[in-house]
């Protein structure tokens, strides 16, 4: 689908500033849909005078739409909307006009021009299904009133309102609960909705009457609700605005936007929600992460412990055999120790992959017979990977290190190993490349009886679901280095 800035940019000549406008307007302008049970649709005068670009699109949730298909792209000459035409030609509002028929439905267009810096800058056509229309209930005429005033406001280029934007992701829309209050803040109308939120809070009666500042004063204790000014600015509809506040059992989310059709400040739009359950999910979200991050560092804890007592035993046996062996182990349960640990300090459940295997290649080193001469660099980014990729893939690198260093590097030798790493394509591809003394002549993976590799093959293919290869690091020389190169999905 076209974006705003693509058509901005390709069929019109409007600026940096203009197009920060529109973006305000199609921000808001879910609430102008469903105060006005119409399908809205942005138009975008082209630059050379020929017609107009549809850049935005927006379906009411309080009635059916007028619009089967997307219109977003399309363009319209000159003279086939005469309304868009007298709009963006005259700066009004146009609502004059026969009902059009799309698909068999009749639709009521009307134009609304979009003013910026005393200028049209786009047009919005309002389109209302007319099938199924009735007498207009108290609710339908408030909620129609209210939509008025504010095209009349987009029309004069008072809306939308610059400064403070909305900081919550669950603020409320018309449905959750209108609220219209007049110049003094005092309640004139309130939907069912709305009234369901205040008796939660503690209101005994109706919303109508009441100064709706001095009135969530009366129910919210101090401690839960915001800062004076910010409550008088919201609850009395005289700032552009939102705020949260609670009870003890309740939590409600309110926005305010002020309505100022002719200049003067005449009321305000209150939306209100009631957000508990929201907030008690979260609240249980939070718990949750802290026991699962809890877990990781008591698991963490643990396989440290085993690692100690494997190294404690490793220090009171004198078969070489046995002590190497014990040795590995402890490096295993290191991996993975690493691992949780990173996982007990993430909020989500994936970690950033690079610290955990650039600690892993440090392990290595330091545990190697040849710790200090072997360096180990990694290239490219692993990125973020969830805990079950993690784990295993963490064994698998530590494995892969630690046969590099003790099969290519004999005795006292000093070298380098490249962890090179690359993502693409949903997967990711990982070669260890050294320039030790190569493969074994007749080497194959298949006929290693190498423990190290026989877990490595497994963790790859059968946890992974990837492949594993081994090979010269230069293709005709296997004298001059080993690749192990490891290939997993990441979805």
């Amino acid at each position: 689908m076209t974006s705003l800035t693509e058509l901005v940019r390709s069929h019109t000549d409007l600026d940096a500033d203009d197009v920060a406008w529109l973006q305000l307007l199609m921000a808001d302008w879910q609430i102008i849909a469903d105060l006005s049970f119409a399908d809205l649709v942005l138009w975008l005068p082209d630059k050379g005078g020929s017609g107009f670009w549809a850049a935005g699109q927006m379906r009411p949730t309080t009635a059916p739409t007028a619009y089967v298909d997307d219109v977003i792209g399309t363009f319209v000459p000159v003279g086939r909307r005469p309304l868009l035409d007298q709009a963006l030609a005259e700066g009004r509002l146009v609502r004059e006009g026969d009902p059009e028929w799309r698909d068999e439905v009749p639709v009521r267009v009307e134009t609304i021009p979009v003013r910026h810096r005393d200028r049209v800058v786009a047009v919005v056509a309002r389109n209302t299904n007319l099938l199924g229309v009735r007498t207009p209930s108290r609710l339908e005429l408030s909620y129609l009133q209210t939509a008025a005033d504010l095209t009349r406001m987009i029309a004069a280029g008072r809306f939308p309102a610059t400064g403070q934007r909305s900081d919550h992701a669950d603020s409320p829309r018309v449905g959750d609960g209108f609220v219209r209050v007049d110049a003094e803040g005092r309640v004139v109308y309130a939907s069912p909705n709305a009234q369901s939120v205040f008796r939660r809070l503690g209101l005994n009666g109706d919303l109508a009457g009441h100064r709706l500042t001095d009135l969530t004063r009366s129910l919210v204790p101090s401690r839960r609700r915001p800062d004076e000014e910010t409550l008088s600015a919201v609850m009395g509809g005289r700032a552009h605005r939102d705020t949260e506040f609670s009870t003890d059992g309740v939590a409600l989310i309110a926005r305010s936007i002020p309505l100022r059709p002719d200049g003067e400040h005449i009321g305000a739009l209150v939306l209100v929600r009631d957000v508990t359950d929201l907030r008690r999910r979260d609240r249980e979200l939070i718990t949750k992460d802290a026991t699962i991050r809890e877990i990781h560092h008591r698991v963490k804890n643990n396989l440290q412990t085993v690692a100690a007592l494997l190294r404690l035993q490793a220090r009171r046996i004198d078969a070489p055999e046995a002590k190497a062996a014990l040795e590995e182990a402890v490096r295993r349960v290191g991996s993975i120790a690493i691992v949780h640990e990173t996982l007990s300090q993430a909020v989500e459940e994936d970690v950033d992959f690079d610290e955990i295997a650039d600690r892993l290649c440090g392990m290595v080193s330091e545990v190697s017979a040849t710790a200090g001469q072997v360096r180990i660099e990694r290239r490219g980014s692993f990125g973020r990977l969830p805990s079950e990729t993690a784990t295993p893939l963490a064994m698998v690198l530590t494995e892969v290190l630690q046969n590099a260093v003790e099969h290519g590097y004999p005795g006292e030798r000093a070298g380098s190993i490249e962890v090179s790493v690359r993502r693409a394509g949903g997967r990711l591809e990982v070669a260890v490349l050294d320039d030790g003394r190569g493969l074994p002549e007749g080497f194959t993976l298949d006929g290693s009886t190498n423990l190290g590799l026989s877990i490595v093959r497994t963790l790859v293919e059968s946890e992974l679901g990837g492949r594993l290869a081994l090979g010269p690091a230069r293709a005709g020389r296997p004298e001059a280095g080993t690749r192990a190169a490891i290939d997993v999905p990441l979805e």
